[in-house]
């Protein structure tokens, strides 16, 4: 068998640092060189942010929502994109936050992680809402096809608090989550000693993240929340634990701060965009590095 997935992107980490870049075409921040909002429009911009991130970024994420609103060209938008990163071994979290019961589930499982995937991805997001038993057949393709399940615990949206901090038994919600996850963690645990079993640690929550860490052990997280939503690196990575000299434990998600950075929507030229957006990569990934390497 190939790698497991915590293996090749905790290599991915310690290469290029923690950042994710996050392809999310909300059509008004699409600039126009790109064409009139629209799926033609978003497959493009998803392309050339693509050739952006390829050797700076540890992993891309496309948000599976924004290409759905255009129906069936706007997933083949997305699929276009998905290919296209697997085609530069490029790695890919696929953000569509799935979860249904039985057939349903193994569907959405054999549909995105499955071998033969129209839309390749090495990871999906899915939500536990309704109980382990729906994450059970996402871990079990994962198992057989080397991929990663990212399961949400503590999100970084204002409304996280509504559910997810609630106390049950004395324990926010989110910790709870954490520690049903515990066996599947095990099972998608990696030779580098990190699982392909991850997490949703938002930036927005320092302490959470580093309360999510203690109960959930080898969990990679994936963080929401830095750059646009306001938290910086430092809270960024405060779910990461000390390993070979270096903070780590993740990967870091920045949309809109690199992809629409200050000056990109009216960009007039590919050359011109391709500057800016090199730039504010180029910004994230260093400030991550002080942050875990310093």
């Amino acid at each position: 068998m190939n790698a497991s997935f915590a293996d090749r992107l905790i290599g991915r980490v310690r290469e290029l640092g923690p950042l994710c870049v996050g392809i999310d075409p909300h059509p008004a921040l699409i600039p126009p060189l790109f064409g009139p909002p629209g799926p033609q429009a978003a497959a493009s911009w998803g392309l050339a942010l693509l050739e952006r991130a390829a050797g700076k970024a540890a992993v891309v994420k496309p948000q599976a929502g924004l290409f759905e609103r255009w129906g069936s060209k706007g997933l083949a938008a997305l699929e276009r994109v998905c290919s296209a990163a697997a085609a530069q071994d490029m790695m890919v979290i696929l953000d569509a936050k799935r979860g249904d019961i039985g057939t349903t589930a193994e569907g959405y499982a054999e549909g995105y992680l499955g071998a033969g995937s129209s839309c390749p991805c090495d990871a999906i997001t899915v939500n536990p809402y309704m109980g382990v038993d729906t994450i059970e057949p996402f871990v079990a393709v994962a198992e057989r096809e080397g991929k990663g399940v990212v399961v949400l615990a503590r999100t970084s949206n204002p409304g996280s608090k509504d559910f997810q901090a609630k106390l049950v038994d004395g324990l926010p919600l989110y910790l709870h989550v954490a520690r049903s996850l515990l066996p599947m963690i095990a099972r998608l645990r990696g030779k580098s000693g990190w699982s392909g079993l991850m997490l949703v640690a938002g930036a927005t929550g320092p302490e959470d993240a580093a309360a999510l860490r203690e109960a959930a052990g080898d969990a990679l997280f994936l963080v929401p929340g830095y750059g646009a939503q306001g938290a910086g690196a430092a809270e960024a990575v405060a779910g990461f634990v000390n390993r070979g000299g270096a903070r780590e434990g993740g990967v870091v998600n920045a949309s809109r701060s690199v992809a629409s950075p200050q000056g990109a929507l009216a960009a007039n030229s590919a050359a011109e965009w391709s500057k800016l957006v090199d730039a504010a990569i180029a910004a994230a990934q260093n400030e991550l590095l002080t942050a875990t390497r310093a």
